[in-house]
């Protein structure tokens, strides 16, 4: 199998969305995301600077919650992805999902050190690995195979719009409410509740729900094919996996980079939870268009290259002398890498396997990409605590910007 750098999918006999419209299951699932990532990206903003200022952590214990929260999806994603095409069923795999993050909000409201927050951040992650990959099958699957690009920008455009509240009603919050932490817990929760609650009222239980179309004839049903790996990791999975994978190695958490920015003295520490609606407004705006140049250069071009901006938000983190001007441009091009990269690995993962297996391919890729984001935050938390934040992030954009012309020379290669 060879694997085209434009990326255009091949024919299918499974029905599904045309026209270029993005379908009702998208948007419903993109609402879904946008009530879950209030409540998520809420407790994510105050997080660094909580364990870090508040509750005494070193970067070290900090560096290995972040790899907790960056990595522990990785545990489960590939056997939700198994569970979700085996029995053709993957809404509610997804809403297993959803469900133990919001349990996971309420046991950070009773977490009062290093080890219960853990257990809260793992049950956390290990819901959003079960819920990613069924529900990027479902988007998937309601889509036309031409504007998938368009489909998975949508949805990353509305889950973004949620991030982007979140942090601003923590700092909202924080701003009203002096050590208001627990508020931001309280309702943080109250939003997963309704993610949930959205996810199990208004998504099709089934794949042949999601997509709707009048068929020509009546077929019975055929009983879903067995999952076998080597259906799975086809040759071009097995490369986009691969470099995804390594570039995910140098890929640090935001709050690192945030922490680095504050070092310098560019905001006063208030103002933390301010970084992240910047990144995601950045992201929210460029989304969709990402989304379109990705259907149209290329998604592998444009997942790779992506990466660019992130080796430039680690340029400016660490040369920065608390200018304004130095900060803004850190949070911008952080969101302008998550706009190329986020929805564009599932959309290439999605279409690089049989459509029988798409949620296993999907999160065969997202799985290796977090494993390598967890090493990722746990060795950069070592690598600041030896030799100070400014050379770490230093050594980490000189490495990157080598393996991004490597990573785009390994796919031409498996041009035909």
């Amino acid at each position: 199998m060879y694997l085209s750098l434009s990326d255009r999918p091949t024919s299918s006999a499974e029905p599904r969305q045309t026209g270029g419209r993005v379908s009702r299951t998208v948007v419903t699932l993109g609402i879904v995301s946008l009530l879950t990532d209030i409540s998520s990206e809420s407790v994510s903003a105050i997080l660094p600077l909580y364990l870090t200022a508040v509750v005494g952590l070193s970067p070290v214990a900090y560096g290995l919650i972040d790899g907790l929260y960056q990595g522990v999806s990785s545990l489960v994603r590939i056997a939700a992805g198994w569970a979700a095409d085996r029995t053709d069923r993957p809404q509610p795999v997804a809403l297993a999902g959803y469900a133990m993050s919001a349990v996971a909000r309420l046991g950070l409201i009773f977490a009062g050190g290093f080890g219960t927050i853990s257990a809260a951040i793992s049950l956390d992650r290990v819901g959003k690995g079960v819920r990613t990959a069924p529900r990027d099958a479902m988007i998937a699957a309601s889509s036309d195979p031409a504007h998938l690009g368009r489909s998975f920008g949508v949805h990353r455009a509305l889950d973004t719009i949620g991030a982007t509240l979140g942090p601003l009603l923590a700092f909202v919050i924080l701003w009203r409410i002096a050590d208001g932490y627990d508020t931001v817990l309280v309702v943080s929760l109250g939003f997963a509740v309704l993610g949930v609650a959205t996810m199990a009222c208004f998504v099709p239980f089934r794949t042949g729900a999601v997509r709707r179309v009048t068929p020509r004839r009546t077929e019975p049903r055929v009983k879903a094919p067995k999952v076998r790996w080597r259906t799975v990791l086809t040759p071009g999975l097995a490369r986009v996996t691969g470099v995804s994978a390594v570039l995910a190695l140098l890929t640090i958490g935001d709050g690192f980079v945030y922490l680095a920015l504050l070092e310098t003295g560019g905001f006063a520490a208030q103002w933390f939870p301010v970084l992240y609606v910047g990144t995601n407004l950045a992201y929210l705006a460029l989304a969709v268009p990402m989304g379109r140049l990705a259907d149209r250069v290329g998604r592998v071009k444009v997942l790779v290259l992506g990466h660019l901006p992130l080796a430039a938000a680690y340029l400016c983190a660490a040369t920065g002398s608390g200018a304004l001007w130095t900060t803004c441009a850190a949070v911008l091009l952080l969101g302008v890498f998550y706009a190329a990269t986020d929805g564009t690995l599932a959309a290439v993962a999605g279409q690089l396997v049989p459509e029988t297996v798409r949620a296993s391919g999907i999160a065969t890729a997202q799985t290796a990409v977090a494993l390598a984001r967890l090493v990722a935050a746990t060795g950069f938390g070592l690598l600041w605590y030896a030799v100070g934040p400014r050379v770490a992030l230093l050594a980490v954009c000189v490495v990157l910007l080598a393996a991004i012309p490597a990573g785009l020379a390994v796919m031409r290669r498996s041009v035909r």
